[in-house]
């Protein structure tokens, strides 16, 4: 008889492919943004899907019996990692969105993160990082320096929208960083709930200050609303969470380099922007 090597478990293909499933679905979120914008505010439409994202975790969560956070001081830890990447990051980019930045140089800009997150995690985490990775590093920056250069003599720079984008780049570059230190033992439907429940209370006030919280319920947005809801705020984030949990901050940060061009491309077929 020979010997045949084991079948790859199901769940072994799913966490190769993760990945490439997670820059996909995070490419659409730019898009998403887009598509559901022109009708409601920025803050209106994030808050509105945090709603509805932390009705299904909720519902999950006693249908499952998911354990909830321990004590009062990790469910606070979990809540900070929600204001950093829901609160800072999705309102940043919706913001910059809304005032008139294109979905690809939107994620471009926070396409810095990987090296914004290699400079922190090396002494904040004690994480190696090597030469190559530095260069590949640098190399993305360098790419992502090229292309938004080219787009100030096209006239295609919103400085509001830069500005909102640059607050979105450190909300998920710390948030990214304090889950991975602190927020690693979270079970993923309530630990998620907790921190979608946390955005959602900071941007109440927001809202009410700033904005009319008028909708218009039409098709485009309610399907923009479903996909950002299911897609990204529950696939999307599961997956970051899952690649945090299982690779150094850094590794998992280097995704962020592929969002951009999938972006620019999606944005290029569907609302027919420049590449």
């Amino acid at each position: 008889m020979t010997n045949r090597a084991p079948l790859p478990a199901p769940g072994d293909a799913v966490i190769r492919l993760a990945p490439l499933i997670f820059v996909m679905l995070w490419s659409t979120g730019f898009l998403g943004a887009k598509f559901g914008l022109p009708y409601a505010e920025p803050l209106t439409f994030l808050l509105i899907r945090f709603g509805c994202v932390s009705a299904l975790l909720l519902a999950a969560a006693l249908v499952l019996r998911s354990p909830w956070p321990r004590d009062w001081r990790s469910a606070g830890r979990i809540a900070v990692v929600g204001l950093l990447i829901h609160g800072l990051y999705l309102g940043g980019v919706f913001i910059a969105i809304s005032v008139g930045l294109s979905a690809g140089l939107a994620a471009l800009i926070v396409g810095l993160q990987p090296l914004a997150t290699a400079f922190v995690a090396a002494p904040l985490l004690g994480e190696r990082i090597s030469s190559r990775q530095w260069l590949g590093l640098v190399l993305g920056f360098g790419g992502v320096a090229l292309v938004v250069s080219g787009r100030f003599g096209q006239g295609q720079i919103s400085w509001p929208g830069i500005a909102a984008c640059l607050v979105a780049l450190a909300g998920i570059t710390a948030g990214t960083l304090y889950q991975k230190r602190h927020g690693g033992g979270m079970n993923l439907i309530t630990g998620s709930l907790v921190q979608f429940v946390a955005a959602g209370l900071a941007y109440l006030p927001a809202v009410a200050l700033f904005e009319s919280f008028r909708v218009q319920w039409t098709g485009p947005f309610l399907f923009a609303l479903a996909w950002l809801t299911l897609m990204l705020s529950i696939g999307a984030i599961t997956l970051l969470h899952l690649l945090i949990r299982r690779g150094a901050a850094s590794r998992v940060a280097s995704l962020f380099y592929l969002t951009p061009p999938v972006t620019a491309l999606f944005a290029w077929v569907l609302f027919d922007e420049p590449l």
